[in-house]
């Protein structure tokens, strides 16, 4: 198992690699000067030219690129003397550095990861991303969370009482949850439950967590706004998992294991739950564990409809103001999701199943 950890590890590490390449390529190359849109069309060309220098812009795109990875790596190599290069050491932009060995003009930190600063609010990247991350998080895994549970029961309630009206049922209730886009199901949501009656649901439109008591003393948790956002977001992996669940159960249910089982006098529950759901589960996992990563990356319709304050609203505003380090630290926190996500489930899936168990 420690071999297969290090294995894996080694090739998340070979997608974030090539991910943040990809990112910083991709972003490096748009059209637009990041320097001219902080001071407005009207500025005059000194003060551009300083503002580029200031944030490297004006050194050849491969040395930027490997400052970049420079700054993203949690040990790092930077000048100590030269304050006019962009390889400086600068404590007041790498807060969290620890120095830890020097040789000539050159010193060696350790730091939590550097995702620059914002264009727009000068604000560290990654104190930004901190704020709205968990917000997202929450969003993200009460309606994978909400998908699951619904998705299993009511695979596994066709899938015993198989008929052709239940079949038919369940395939026209799959198709159309996969087909509702994201933001068309967010407006609807809102607009009926929200807003036609919500005299009836007290539900908001606003989906903020935390609110403003009404005396004005603090912020107070709202779960009830987490309720329409959090089934918006979980309609379609919901409509996917019940499909999948479904079809998965009904092929174990076939197999000889599970009529042996029967035969040995087990109840019918307990062949279910324990012998047949557990074999099924795997596609069910990968689904899952595919989808939560993109709900972690796709919430941005569904945040920004509902005004929720999560990562899918900061991306928005980064779109619209070209905030560069914004949407690239956006981007790579959802890559390390997904890396991360895909090593768990590969974990999970020898404990779930003991024929894709790790020797």
């Amino acid at each position: 198992m420690g071999l297969f950890l290090i294995r894996r590890l080694g090739y998340g590490f070979l997608v974030l690699l090539g991910v943040i390449t990809l990112v910083f390529f991709l972003f490096n190359i748009l059209p637009g000067d990041p320097a001219r849109m902080m001071l407005g069309q009207r500025a005059d060309l000194g003060s551009v030219e300083l503002i580029r220098k200031e944030l490297g812009l004006n050194e050849p795109i491969h040395k930027q690129y490997f400052h970049f990875l420079n700054d993203l790596s949690p040990l790092s190599l930077h000048l100590a003397h030269d304050e006019t290069s962009i390889w400086f050491f600068d404590q007041t932009k790498y807060q969290s550095a620890l120095p830890f060995l020097r040789f000539g003009g050159v010193v060696a930190v350790v730091k939590k990861p550097y995702l620059r600063q914002s264009y727009q609010s000068k604000r560290d990247v990654g104190d930004i991303l901190g704020e709205a991350f968990p917000m997202t998080l929450i969003l993200a895994s009460v309606s994978m969370l909400f998908a699951m549970i619904v998705g299993v029961a009511i695979g596994i309630v066709t899938s015993i009482f198989n008929s052709s009206f239940l079949n038919r049922l369940v395939l026209v209730l799959s198709v159309f949850g996969m087909s509702l886009p994201s933001f068309f199901a967010a407006i609807l949501m809102a607009w009926i439950f929200a807003y036609l009656l919500s005299d009836l649901t007290g539900l908001s439109m606003f989906g903020s967590l935390y609110v403003v008591d009404d005396y004005g003393r603090g912020e107070v948790l709202q779960l009830k706004n987490l309720i329409l956002p959090a089934i918006t977001l979980g309609i379609r992996p919901l409509a996917i998992i019940v499909e999948l669940t479904r079809t998965s159960l009904l092929d174990v249910l076939s197999q000889d294991y599970i009529r042996t089982a029967y035969a040995k006098g087990l109840k019918k529950a307990k062949v279910i739950g324990i012998h047949a759901l557990r074999n099924a589960m795997n596609p069910v996992i990968t689904a899952v564990s595919g989808w939560f990563a993109s709900l972690m990356a796709g919430a941005v319709f569904v945040e920004y409809v509902f005004d929720w304050k999560g990562v899918g609203v900061v991306v928005v505003d980064a779109l619209e103001k070209y905030d560069l380090p914004l949407i690239m630290g956006s981007v790579l926190l959802i890559a390390i999701i997904l890396i991360i996500i895909n090593i768990f489930v590969d974990i999970l899936y020898g404990v779930l199943d003991p024929r894709a168990r790790v020797s």
